[in-house]
């Protein structure tokens, strides 16, 4: 795929991250969500809404792109004061590459404009940054501030934020499968030792775990292609919320309806709350 040209992009945020006082409202929510000690540890979320937000503002589809930035930047700053361990954006997906060049562009250049400006708030707040997704695919300067903001970050253990970036779960799982048939010919594994474990550990996702909890956003009732394997045991939440109108609050909700779901993986009501209930040693 041939790489798309960068257009002059000048509407930037107002915001940056990492910089708005949290009130006391909010500080006594956030003690509330961490007082029943089961926090999602692994948060992903599709966010789609830009465009249709941006319509019925009367605002252009770019514009509804840069207004979504603000959604990113409390999202994940709420996510840090939390607690949570990893956060994943469907930020481009292998078929958004389809959409209007015009568009592409701007994304790409908006993409570059706001991870450029914001690497050093991300570093001093010990936020992580890293992409799955098929970098080289991506145009050079895109690449450039990507790998230079992973390389400034990567020893940062907060929170890691992870960038979906022309990236599909059927990509995922194809390249995996690629890798496992070529080992096997090379003779550095075995065809009888593929099993979930192995392929799993060939996923993009291999050094982070799946994602407890999904969000999609916008009223749509699907995960288009999102990590298809990784969200095999997800509590998924839907919301009609457009993406730029999705803040701490909507996250906060999102969260209450996670703990309130019994994640049973396979087992029975009467397995799981047996095994929660704390034994006495004495």
């Amino acid at each position: 795929m041939a790489l798309i040209k960068i257009m002059d992009f000048t509407a930037t945020p107002k915001t940056s991250w990492f910089s708005s006082d949290t009130d006391d409202d909010d500080k006594r929510i956030q003690a509330d969500l961490k007082a029943t000690c089961q926090l999602p540890n692994h948060i992903a979320i599709i966010m789609d809404g830009n465009g249709r937000w941006a319509r019925l503002k009367g605002k252009t589809r770019i514009e509804g792109h840069v207004a979504g930035v603000e959604s990113v930047r409390d999202v994940v700053e709420s996510c840090s004061q939390l607690g949570i361990r990893y956060l994943t954006l469907f930020t481009f997906s292998t078929e958004n590459w389809k959409r209007p060049e015009k568009e592409v562009s701007a994304l790409m250049q908006l993409l570059v404009k706001v991870i450029g400006r914001e690497t050093r708030k991300l570093h001093d707040n010990n936020i992580r940054l890293n992409v799955i997704g098929e970098m080289e695919i991506l145009p050079e300067k895109v690449r450039s501030v990507l790998t230079k903001t992973m390389e400034l970050t990567k020893n940062n253990s907060k929170l890691m934020l992870n960038i979906a970036l022309s990236y599909s779960g059927q990509w995922d799982l194809t390249q995996a499968c690629q890798a496992i048939a070529f080992d096997v010919q090379a003779g550095r594994i075995n065809a009888e030792s593929v099993d979930e474990h192995l392929l799993a550990s060939y996923l993009s996702t291999s050094s982070i775990p799946d994602p407890d909890l999904l969000i999609r956003t916008s009223g749509e009732f699907r995960i288009s292609n999102f990590m298809l394997w990784q969200c095999a045991y997800s509590e998924i939440f839907f919301t009609n919320t457009y993406w730029p109108d999705f803040h701490r609050s909507q996250l906060y909700e999102a969260v209450r309806e996670f703990q309130s779901r019994e994640r049973r993986f396979g087992q029975t009501s009467e397995q799981v709350q047996k095994k929660n209930i704390p034994t006495n040693k004495l």
